[in-house]
């Protein structure tokens, strides 16, 4: 994939507005916060004052925490940064339109889903050689690249895996977590035979989270993709889709949920095992009425098809990048400092439970001390990738293409195998756009 650029509507079709057309898009960019140079992205990279744009900054939680950082950044090298938010949801089109019109410069904070199709559009500076002084960690590292260059610095890092109730676990007989496909099938059916509701793994299977099929079918031996080849259609695929429809039809996992679902009934007390973020322990919790549902909450490791497999997990996490123009330099030094000082990342830990993405950082005993972070970035986030399919403008259209034809599986209107090869005939088409 190269890095010329993408075109405004391959950027719009990403984020799901395509059908406003190139009108649509003016309205948007016309009612967007202005942020960073008013102009383009042009401008004395050597000024001391620059943007951050950031969806946490619109955030009631993560604000006041943003917002220390930022002032003692202010007070310390006596600049001023101009601050822009979005909310999650509009932020990659909002972000897009200004950065693609030339008025969004400085810092910005990017979802690693998005770094790719972001980076393709030429506007972000290589941070090469401030990552090589930050002491990340190597998955952090990652990241951040996107087509062999460092466009962002890891902010927080860490994967999207399974966590497991201890006490309906003890309470099926279950003193180990499964290590195998077979292990986790048989441990999901002990947890059926406790009655009263439990759904052994509230797994996803509404459209909107069916993504979460990707590491099972990573962990089955399908690549997604290999090279400009999607592979999906190919035996392990299938193989991977006809395990998940066993699950369904055995009724270990439920019909209908999404990783709202799966909190809430995770929160309730019925469900054993669900897929999040590891920040979903803190979102899980805080919505139980168990106030010691929290202790009973661990990190487990996703079962390999053959022991001595890598376990497979999809990497999650926030990268600070920079556009190259107005401050280009010192929105690169804060974000470095943001992400990889000691003191500062530590804190944006503890308060809003977002694990740093350095080694000093991981080390500090107020995170190491936290067992269930320190297990997850060990057992879960260490072997975690990112999806292929991030690179690519299409890359929502993709994964919702493929969450349909798994629901068909699902609810009895496809066969795995002619559901597979539909999918992957489909991404195979939405990449040639």
């Amino acid at each position: 994939m190269t890095t010329s650029g993408i075109s405004r509507r391959s950027a719009l079709r990403m984020f799901g507005i395509g059908a406003l057309g190139v009108a649509g898009a003016g309205t948007l960019a016309a009612c967007a916060p202005s942020g960073g140079s008013s102009s383009s992205n042009g401008g004395d990279t050597k000024a001391k004052d620059f943007a951050f744009t950031s969806w946490s900054l619109n955030e009631e939680a993560a604000k006041p925490a943003v917002e220390k950082i930022i002032a003692a950044w202010e007070k310390a090298e006596k600049s001023k940064i101009r601050t822009v938010s979005y909310p999650y949801n509009e932020y990659l089109s909002q972000l897009t339109l200004k950065l693609g019109g030339g008025e969004t410069t400085g810092a910005v904070q990017l979802d690693i889903a998005w770094l790719g199709a972001v980076a393709q559009m030429g506007k972000l500076a290589d941070l090469s050689a401030a990552a090589k002084k930050g002491g990340y960690t190597d998955v952090g590292v990652k990241s951040g690249v996107y087509d062999g260059v460092q466009y962002g610095l890891p902010w927080t890092t860490g994967s999207i895996g399974l966590i497991a109730n201890s006490k309906l676990l003890e309470k099926a007989g279950i003193t180990e977590h499964p290590k195998t496909t077979e292990e986790f099938e048989a441990a999901l059916r002990e947890l059926k035979g406790l009655g009263g509701g439990v759904v052994p793994y509230a797994a996803a299977t509404k459209v909107a989270q069916l993504k979460d099929i990707f590491p099972w079918m990573q962990t089955f031996g399908c690549t997604l993709l290999d090279g400009d080849k999607v592979t999906i259609g190919d035996d392990a695929s299938v193989d991977a889709v006809t395990w998940y429809k066993k699950l369904h039809d055995a009724k270990l996992i439920a019909a209908d949920v999404d990783r709202f679902d799966a909190r809430a009934l995770f929160g309730q007390g019925k469900a054993a095992f669900y897929d999040d973020a590891i920040i979903g322990k803190g979102a899980t919790a805080a919505q139980s009425k168990d106030k010691t549902l929290a202790d009973a909450m661990q990190p487990v490791t996703r079962p390999v098809l053959t022991s001595g497999d890598t376990p497979r997990a999809l990497l999650w996490g926030h990268v600070i990048a920079v556009a190259k123009g107005e401050g280009q330099e010192a929105a690169t030094e804060f974000a470095l400092h943001a992400t990889s000082d000691r003191a500062t990342t530590v804190e944006y830990f503890e308060t809003l439970a977002l694990p740093p993405a350095t080694t000093q950082g991981l080390a500090d005993p107020k995170v190491k001390d936290d067992a269930f972070t320190t297990a997850w970035t060990e057992q879960i986030t260490k072997t975690a990738t990112g999806s292929p399919f991030w690179q690519f403008a299409q890359n929502a259209q993709i994964e919702e293409a493929v969450a349909k034809q798994v629901q068909a599986v699902l609810v009895g209107g496809a066969k795995p195998k002619d559901a597979m090869k539909q999918a992957g005939k489909e991404v195979a088409d939405l990449i040639k756009r």
